[in-house]
Order: C-alpha cells, then sequence, then structure tokens
C-alpha cells in the first residue's frame, strides 16, 4: 500500500468522526509491518477529557486483535472538508505510538508527506532507563 492510498484510507475513516462539539474530523489507518490495515477516527464527548483520537482508535483496535508491529499511520484531518492541510498527531497520540516504536522505524504520514515520530517526539517517556 503507498502512502498516498494509506492517506486516503485516513480521509475515507474521518467520515465516521463522531464530532459534533468540534467540527473538526479526524481519520488515521494504521498499517501493521504485515500489511493488515486498521482504521479509526475520532469520537467526542460531551465530557470534553473522554473525547478519544482518531490515532489512538486504530492503534487501540489492532492492538485489541493482538497487533503489536506497526510500519505506518496515516492521520488526515479537517474541519472544514478540505484534508490537504497537515493534522499533525497531539502528544498523547504520540507517546501511545512510541510504545510501539521499538525499533524506530514508525512512519506517520501526513498531507505533506511521511515523517519519523522522533521528528515529532525527539524525547519519549520511558520506563527503560537509559
Amino acid at each position: 500500500m503507498t502512502d498516498k492510498e494509506l492517506f486516503q484510507a485516513a480521509v475515507k475513516a474521518a467520515e465516521n468522526s463522531y464530532s459534533p462539539y468540534s467540527n473538526f474530523r479526524v481519520g488515521a489507518a494504521l498499517l501493521t509491518a504485515e500489511g493488515k490495515l486498521y482504521t479509526g477516527c475520532n469520537i467526542e464527548n460531551g465530557s470534553y477529557s473522554m473525547t478519544i483520537c482518531a490515532e489512538r482508535t486504530a492503534i487501540f483496535k489492532a492492538v485489541s486483535e493482538g497487533e503489536r508491529n506497526f510500519a505506518r499511520i496515516a492521520i488526515a484531518g479537517s474541519g472544514d472538508g478540505d484534508f490537504s492541510k497537515p493534522c499533525y498527531p497531539c502528544g498523547a497520540c504520540l507517546q501511545v505510538m512510541s510504545e510501539f516504536d521499538t525499533d524506530s522505524t514508525l512512519s506517520i504520514v501526513l498531507s505533506d508527506g511521511a515523517h519519523k515520530l522522533s521528528d515529532f517526539l525527539p524525547a519519549a517517556f520511558s520506563l527503560d532507563e537509559k
């Protein structure tokens, strides 16, 4: 699957967004190292802290199915239907991604191209003493 196809899967996932408060739809498409695709969307809640981002939805779906090795994740977000501007992952999502990026190869695909997780989170929290 190309980066463009993965990004389009994220745009499609955004269609399922439940975002009545922000009106900002986000979709994510996560590709495992074995080539399996998991998608997710943001799901808001009137108790704002209970909201979950698209990236974590996709990752948690994959983990709940036994997946642990992720190759790429695409993220698409828009408040007006224009997904051409990059939608950057939040800190919580970056930290969750770092939990599964043990070999530092996870690629984050946005509308402006592919990035490494370390581009956004150069010093992730870890329980490992370094």
